[in-house]
C-alpha cells in the first residue's frame, strides 16, 4: 500500500531536527552526504515525498495515536542516493499521516 491523502512533513522536523547537528542521535551528517543541508530543507522534503510515492508502506504497529509504517528505499539526494527507512503515523484523530523519522538502511 502508498501512503496517500493528508500527508504531512513538519517544517520543524527537517530544519530543527534532521539537518542540524544532534549530540546524540545525528542525522545531519549521513544526510550531508547527499547534499541535504539547513539551505535547502525543501529538497529534502520533496525527496520524502518522492520516495512514499514510489515505495510500498509496511504496517509496523498500532498505538494509540494512530498505526505507524515504514518505507524504505532509495532517498534522492542533490548529488547522491541514499538507503533509508522512514517511519509515518497514520493519526486516528484525523487520518493525516505524519511524518516521524528516518534513519540508515542497513
Amino acid at each position: 500500500m502508498r501512503l496517500t491523502g493528508n500527508i504531512i512533513i513538519p517544517e520543524a522536523k527537517l530544519t530543527r531536527y534532521l539537518l542540524v547537528p544532534q549530540e546524540h542521535d545525528d542525522k545531519s551528517k549521513f544526510l550531508a552526504r547527499a547534499g541535504f543541508t539547513q539551505e535547502n530543507p525543501a529538497c529534502l522534503r520533496q525527496a520524502l515525498l518522492d520516495l512514499i510515492a514510489a515505495n510500498d508502506a509496511i504496517f509496523d504497529r498500532q498505538e494509540r495515536h494512530g498505526k505507524f509504517y515504514r518505507v524504505e528505499g532509495e532517498l534522492q539526494g542533490v548529488n547522491r542516493v541514499l538507503l533509508v527507512v522512514t517511519i509515518w503515523l497514520e493519526r486516528v484523530a484525523d487520518g493525516s499521516v505524519r511524518f516521524v523519522t528516518l534513519f540508515p538502511k542497513k
